[in-house]
């Protein structure tokens, strides 16, 4: 524009005041008027990379392909370009990619007795456990198995081992089973009082 209006007849310095420009930079621009942009080669290149990778390939991929061809090219200069161009690898963006670990049914699934039905009004009918860790002095670890009655929510039995395993679970269920039947036989069907198994 304020090189329209000078060609107009407009002195320069009033040009410079309604544009708003300084004038150093007025006469860059007059500097540039005919000169071939160093960077159309370039664009050109970058675009068909681009296109040739599928758009997959980003400024820093791009840069490396430059100079697979020969070209001293800085990455800098390379983002700056694809920006111009509105060149922009979207297909493996965090964003656009959202992580999932599922990985289907891995070993043998457990039937559901429970189905959420976590009370009873039968004593050692329904008995569950679930394993928490503890972090002891040094760099040693202690593993606790409570057994809970959804009855009363009593814990009935319990184990301390140094490491988790099933079959640390099902031998405390069927010590406690074994426990629990001797204890109703021998006081004739007496409220069940619990006893506690501890091994480390």
């Amino acid at each position: 524009m304020a090189f329209e209006l000078k060609e107009g007849g407009f002195r320069l310095k009033d040009v410079l005041l309604v544009v708003g420009i300084p004038e150093a930079t007025y006469h860059y621009h007059v500097k540039q008027f005919g000169r071939e942009n160093p960077d159309t080669a370039l664009k050109n290149i970058i675009t068909d990379l681009f296109k040739k990778f599928h758009e997959r390939y980003g400024y820093k991929r791009i840069t490396r392909e430059l100079k697979n061809l020969g070209y001293d090219i800085n990455h800098k200069n390379v983002y700056r370009i694809m920006r111009e161009l509105g060149l922009k690898c979207v297909k493996f963006m965090r964003k656009s990619r959202k992580y999932n670990s599922y990985k289907g049914n891995v070993g043998k699934v457990a039937k559901n007795r429970l189905s959420r039905r976590f009370s009873t009004p039968i004593p050692l009918q329904k008995l569950v456990t679930d394993i928490t860790e503890f972090k002891c002095l040094g760099e040693k670890k202690l593993y606790l198995n409570p057994i809970l009655d959804l009855y009363n929510g009593e814990i009935i039995a319990y184990e301390i081992k140094e490491r988790p395993n099933i079959r640390s679970c099902h031998e405390t269920f069927k010590r406690n089973h074994r426990d629990n039947k001797e204890s109703c036989d021998l006081s004739h069907h007496h409220p069940f009082r619990p006893r506690l198994a501890l091994s480390a």
